[in-house]
């Protein structure tokens, strides 16, 4: 629709936090200028509304409606500080790195097979966190409750700080989770023993079996061989919980997937629901510069996704230098002039991104082909 562009919302942060909602904009001229006068530190993107956003306090609040937007999630490192032993907050490191890694995986798998949307973009924060917009139209258009149904599918991990375990599975385990935990078993022991090494400490190994739904005897045996021979590091711990569970198993000690439970608590992916079900929420513009970090939020490819590096991403200083040092002239495979940033180390995160837009364009236009053609048939 032509109205597209210049009914969704944008929100600029300023300087000293200063926070400008519900603007927009007639066409990429006009945005592009504001942002040159404005140099915003953040930009937000919003829903496409009835109404122009900057119109809103022009138009009766029941006729001002958000339409449509892509559904959103954002997962946050720092919810996972009771699972990671290496950094808290807002900190993150190549130790911790791998929940991203996993929760890209399951997700990307989950939108893809089980709902069927094909458009995810995937964009790392420039921080401790990662976004995916899924672009599909049916995605677009989803209300509140519908989008409240996908988080809600994709949540396991549930309840507060006080809450010890989070994870409570069914007798019978629904296919999806048996393919998140075939993603997180490929992670998993090099997750736990050499990135986190998790059971290497009393303190550590009591938050591990505390998620144990057992009598205060399988306990005292688990804390007993954790503190024995046998138990000499987080590898060899974790290979007796294993021998602990099974035997407890038969002796209808204990009963259900506690295994899994324990998997899924320690790497599932820890959505931020409120982000997802709102179709009026913000999120962060991909290609903004993080201001804390001066990383830039960049695309990523989940098929290359064990490959990408947070800490490698191009920061605005080192952007500046590299364009200071492009040489004018340089032209692609189709002998145009190459646009310069495309010659900085943003080049392939560009191409990520255009890759993505091909195939929304292109998707876009089947849908099309097929509607007249249904028309036609009518």
């Amino acid at each position: 629709p032509k109205h597209y562009f210049s009914h969704r919302e944008f929100s600029f942060t300023l300087k000293d936090d200063v926070y400008i909602r519900y603007q927009s904009f007639s066409d990429q001229q006009d945005f592009e200028k504001e942002l040159q006068k404005k140099c915003p530190y953040k930009i937000d993107i919003g829903a496409v509304y009835s109404h122009r956003p900057k119109d809103h306090k022009t138009v009766k609040s029941t006729a001002f409606q958000a339409q449509e937007k892509e559904l959103v999630f954002d997962i946050d490192m720092t919810d996972y500080d009771d699972v990671r032993s290496c950094c808290s907050g807002a900190d993150i490191c190549s130790k911790c790195w791998p929940l991203m890694v996993m929760a890209v995986k399951i997700l990307d798998r989950a939108l893809r097979e089980d709902f069927g949307f094909q458009n995810l973009l995937w964009v790392y924060s420039g921080r401790r966190g990662i976004h995916c917009w899924v672009c599909d139209e049916s995605a677009r258009m989803l209300s509140p409750q519908g989008r409240s149904a996908i988080a809600e599918y994709l949540t396991l991990v549930k309840g507060g700080e006080n809450q010890i375990r989070k994870v409570n599975l069914p007798d019978k385990l629904h296919p999806s989770i048996r393919h998140a935990l075939e993603i997180i078993d490929h992670h998993f022991l090099d997750y736990i023993v050499k990135k986190q090494d998790l059971l290497d400490s009393e303190e550590k190994w009591k938050n591990i079996i505390a998620l144990v739904p057992a009598e205060n005897i399988l306990l005292a045996y688990l804390s007993e061989d954790f503190s024995g021979k046998l138990g000499k590091d987080t590898r060899s711990r974790w290979k007796i919980l294993l021998a602990r569970l099974e035997e407890a198993a038969k002796k209808d000690m204990i009963k259900g997937h506690v295994e899994a439970e324990i998997k899924l608590q320690l790497c599932y992916p820890r959505l931020d629901i409120n982000v997802s079900k709102g179709i009026n929420h913000l999120l962060k513009s991909p290609f903004c510069i993080h201001p804390k970090t001066g990383r830039v939020c960049v695309p990523m490819d989940p098929k290359t996704i064990d490959d990408f590096d947070p800490f490698a991403v191009p920061t605005i200083s080192g952007l500046l230098e590299e364009l200071n040092k492009v040489e004018p002239g340089e032209k692609d495979n189709e002998g145009k002039k190459l646009k310069d940033y495309k010659r900085t180390s943003l080049g392939p995160y560009v191409q990520t991104f255009e890759a993505f837009l091909r195939g929304l364009e292109s998707s876009r236009k089947g849908r099309l082909i097929e509607q007249s053609d249904l028309k036609m048939e009518f």
